[in-house]
């Protein structure tokens, strides 16, 4: 009796585990949306600046390396410099207006002479 009633409790618990991992989520808020979006720069960021410094770690190494192991170092090569990314900054992006502003109409083609045309075109550079 107990080695057919585990398997089907087992089961029956799996079963009710499985559809309860399927529920749907509520839309996040626009507020919601704004804090991943900084949390994403911001984790960015900070995977710029483990980066760089990495890269200073990298370069003292080869100097010290290159400084005390002249003759089994070998030739330098030439990496690119680091690049510091500076301290995080976040500027939201412009929210954009989706159904708020009616699109404007199209321009309407000019009608008036050729007398009439606006002045020269600046001249290009070369």
């Amino acid at each position: 009796m107990n080695k057919t009633l585990f398997p089907t409790l087992l089961a029956t618990l799996l079963v009710a585990l499985s559809t309860s991992a399927f529920a749907k989520l509520p839309p996040p808020s626009d507020e919601a949306k704004a804090k991943a979006a900084e949390t994403a720069a911001k984790t960015a960021h900070t995977a710029k600046a483990d980066g760089y410094l990495l890269c200073k770690a990298q370069d003292k190494v080869a100097a010290h390396v290159q400084r005390t192991n002249k003759a089994k170092a070998g030739k330098p090569v030439a990496t690119a410099p680091c690049a510091d990314p500076g301290k995080f900054v976040y500027t939201p992006p412009e929210a954009t207006p989706t159904a708020a502003a009616p699109a404007a109409p199209p321009a309407a083609a000019p009608t008036a002479a050729p007398s009439a045309a606006p002045a020269a075109a600046p001249a290009k550079k070369s």
